[in-house]
């Protein structure tokens, strides 16, 4: 459940409510698993390959819940899946930012001014549950009719804005 809460953004889990949840997923692991945990669970397989039995066994208890969580979401993600089930990812700002692509922006003020910059590898975008706030790298000085990038601001890290402030962000390549 951590993991897949790792990969989709979803409000904060509760995780002394979400036992019964747990334990479901572990009897999945376990139906799924059947066939080796009683293949390894012989007396013969114990003690003819005990460094085996050892490391088949961590797979199963650790290393397996570990992976199905992320085999689902990459099913979920195939067109299959996706034409026939709700997308977990809630929120277009999630999804988009997910991608992890370079932009340049232009975010559009609640005052009616607009800030331009680039959206690249250092910068950071907030997911969901949290209130959507971006960081851009570079800030760049825009032409506020035309919309028309000019230059980098000079001795700028980069610029953080909330939600609160903007109303629209226009992407480009």
């Amino acid at each position: 459940m951590k993991i897949y809460d790792l990969l989709v953004p979803s409000e904060r889990r509760d995780f002394s409510k979400d036992l019964l949840e747990a334990l479901s997923y572990s009897c999945v692991n376990f139906a799924i698993l059947y066939w080796p945990i009683v293949a390894i669970h012989s007396n013969e397989f114990q003690t003819d390959h005990l460094i085996i039995y050892y490391f088949l066994s961590i797979l199963i208890l650790l290393v397996a819940p570990i992976f199905w969580p992320i085999l689902v979401y990459k099913f979920m993600k195939t067109g299959f899946f996706r034409r026939r089930l709700v997308d977990p990812i809630l929120k277009p700002w999630d999804r988009l930012f997910g991608q992890r692509k370079a932009y340049w922006v232009i975010i559009h003020l609640k005052d009616g001014r607009k800030i331009g910059g680039k959206y690249a590898k250092r910068s950071f975008s907030s997911t969901y549950p949290a209130e959507e706030q971006i960081y851009i790298e570079e800030v760049w000085e825009i032409d506020q009719t035309s919309g028309r990038f000019i230059q980098p601001l000079t001795n700028s890290d980069g610029l953080i804005i909330s939600k609160d402030n903007f109303h629209l962000i226009e992407f480009f390549h």
